[in-house]
């Protein structure tokens, strides 16, 4: 869920998610251009659940076997944003 941030960085823009114990601060650049290479990589639990649900939700993503002990899938995000999520062995 999105999380008020402190009055002093709300005029930065972006925006603060939480979800459990962690959070996830995303920041603006305008001009905007999507990062289509460089990406964040997120260690997930259940990720053949997660691409079921992605599957049945109509989202891309591409898997990957190239890292041993990780399986992995790559996608963007809403914005053009390339994403890793992996869960390891």
């Amino acid at each position: 869920i999105e999380v008020e941030k402190p009055a002093e960085l709300k005029k930065r823009g972006g925006a603060w998610f939480e979800f459990g114990t962690f959070q996830l601060h995303i920041g603006v650049e305008e001009p905007f251009s999507p990062a289509k290479k460089a990406h964040p990589a997120l260690v997930v639990e259940n990720i053949e659940e997660l691409k079921g649900h992605l599957r049945e939700k109509g989202v891309i993503f591409t898997e990957d076997d190239l890292l041993p002990g990780a399986n992995r899938i790559h996608l963007n995000d809403p914005f053009g944003n390339r994403l890793e999520l992996l869960e390891w062995d």
